[in-house]
């Protein structure tokens, strides 16, 4: 019998793992931190590690002594590297794919085991969520097929990761893009999306487009 981990963030990953392993064979672990990760790991060694949605580094030493795979939000080798779901949004994108492709020490150089299309709709949660539900597609494809994985094909583009500043919407955009600013950070865990007036930071989410009017909820909070 076979042992599988999942590492990842966020509590809907969680939550999916426990409804979905009821029903699976082998013997499964879940990890949402680097600690947990070294812990399970010292007490098995997993045919598989999936990381759904990790934000970390994943250690030398792990890729080259298990099969990891990981689940980004691009079309590789388009859009490698940090934060895709919002540099997709930024770039006007409302579509893309979820590629299971396996890791390597380069970001997101790893072969390729399949892709499949994922909507951008919806606020970071909803979205994240999708992705999750998704992978898991992808996780059952692994237990049952074992596929192997083919060398990217394209001209490489590279995405930064964000940092909490990135956070603040710039001045000159338009409605629209206002509102993909805020729901592209509305999910927990993320510093939402904000603006300054004085003193003050005003934080926004929940953002709907009705007509001509943005419509979301401002949290306003002192800057220290």
């Amino acid at each position: 019998m076979s042992d599988y981990v999942v590492a990842a963030v966020g509590e809907w990953n969680r939550r999916l793992f426990d409804q979905k392993i009821k029903n699976l064979k082998g013997n499964w672990y879940f990890s949402s931190s680097p600690e947990e990760l070294s812990e399970i790991l010292q007490v098995t060694s997993p045919r598989y590690l999936f990381f759904p949605h990790w934000r970390w580094i994943v250690p030398k030493n792990i890729l080259d002594h298990y099969e990891c795979v990981c689940f980004h939000m691009t079309d590789v080798p388009y859009g490698r590297g940090g934060s895709p779901l919002q540099n997709l949004i930024m770039r006007g994108h409302k579509n893309t794919v979820l590629t299971a492709l396996q890791m390597e020490e380069g970001l997101d150089t790893g072969p390729v085991y399949f892709k499949k299309s994922l909507s951008l709709s919806g606020d970071a949660y909803e979205i994240y969520q999708r992705m999750a539900a998704l992978s898991w597609d992808m996780i059952l494809n692994f237990i049952e097929k074992e596929p192997r994985p083919s060398p990217q094909i394209g001209e490489p583009v590279i995405f930064k990761r964000r940092v909490s500043n990135d956070s603040k919407i710039p001045v000159g955009l338009d409605l629209e893009q206002v509102y993909d600013y805020i729901r592209m950070l509305d999910a927990p865990g993320y510093p939402p999306a904000f603006i300054e007036y004085g003193d003050l930071y005003l934080e926004f989410n929940k953002a709907e487009l009705k007509g001509n009017e943005l419509v979301a909820s401002v949290k306003i909070r002192n800057k220290k």
